[in-house]
């Protein structure tokens, strides 16, 4: 993973060549030499916010109706008061 740097100026004049470099890795974009911004794929920004399938996605797939799903029973004291301020 290639890590780029460009300044808020590069970047302005640039924006393409930033798009490109964010397909390789994420791109630092500084303000006055301090990063201020990163500029990433959305397959990246998906990865790490785990925001890549939502649960009507996953129920929409074809094969749903193949997957095996059995959650675990639930014991003890499931139940109990809330104290609410």
């Amino acid at each position: 993973m290639a890590i780029t740097t460009f300044s808020s100026r590069e970047f302005n004049q640039d924006a393409s060549g930033a798009k490109k470099a964010a397909g390789r890795g994420p791109v630092f974009i500084t303000d006055r030499g301090r990063p201020s911004h990163v500029l990433l794929s959305i397959e990246e920004y998906e990865k790490i916010t785990g925001r890549g399938e939502n649960i009507a996605d996953l129920l929409a797939m074809s094969h749903a109706a193949e997957v095996e799903f059995e959650p675990p029973r639930m014991s003890g004291d499931i139940h109990r008061p809330v104290d609410l301020p």
